[in-house]
């Protein structure tokens, strides 16, 4: 039986545990008036996270194409599953090179600005849009710049393990490499497209990796085919 210090520490650890859960549910809030968003027949659920309103997956949308393919200006979304396999779409969303992402905004003067923060919509739904390097740093911060607040859980080990305490439910989802066929890095890290520019051929990417709880800003080149999760304009 337990005595009474130890009837004191087991409340104490319920009420710690009771705090940490409804700090959870508070910061895993919908937005408001906005619980989902149907596009393209997929059902998209929202999240609340300080003053931003984001998707709570990435984006699959698209028709599937071959990794060995490349994804062109043709009037269609075209989108590349990891390995070829569209299930991994299904779980992890698509993979879009910037271009793509971005559907070839104003034709070739898109990239006349570099370093340029622009609102674009690209292949996100009507009202939001794809998110600026500085509105993934606003994210970030919103966080503590403590990337396993944004992992789910289950996606990283160690100093990089997901809690999800922020709802933004981070799938590591690998990417496919610029000069393709091959794909990468499935569980490892996740890379998410801006919509800022770095110069013609490279743009900011939101990173997060497996093994540590950083948040890193880079610029890649815009051939690399890399997530994308929409911000509420």
């Amino acid at each position: 039986m337990l005595n009474r210090q130890g009837v004191k520490m087991q409340n104490i650890i319920l009420i710690i545990m009771l705090l940490m859960t409804a700090t959870v549910i508070y910061s895993q809030n919908s937005c408001p008036g906005i619980p989902a968003v149907t596009y393209q027949g997929r059902t998209y659920n929202t999240v609340q996270i300080g003053t931003q309103c984001w998707l709570k997956e990435n984006l699959n949308v698209g028709k599937k194409i071959d990794g060995g393919s490349v994804q062109s200006d043709n009037g269609l979304i075209e989108k590349y599953c990891y390995n070829n396999d569209e299930s991994n779409c299904g779980r992890y969303g698509g993979l879009y090179q910037w271009g793509e992402a971005v559907q070839y905004r104003d034709g070739a003067s898109y990239n006349s600005s570099p370093g340029s923060a622009l609102s674009i919509q690209g292949i996100c739904p009507n009202g939001w849009h794809i998110p600026t390097n500085a509105e993934f740093q606003t994210l970030g911060t919103s966080e503590n710049n403590n990337s396993n607040a944004l992992k789910a859980v289950g996606q990283g080990s160690g100093n990089g393990a997901g809690t999800n305490r922020s709802g933004f439910s981070a799938l590591l989802a690998g990417n496919r490499h610029y000069d393709g066929p091959f794909f990468t890095a499935l569980g490892n890290f996740i890379y998410s497209w801006s919509s800022t520019e770095d110069d013609s051929a490279y743009a900011y990417v939101l990173i997060l990796a497996y093994d540590n709880n950083k948040i890193y800003s880079c610029s890649y080149n815009k051939e690399f085919s890399f997530s994308v999760r929409c911000l509420k304009d």
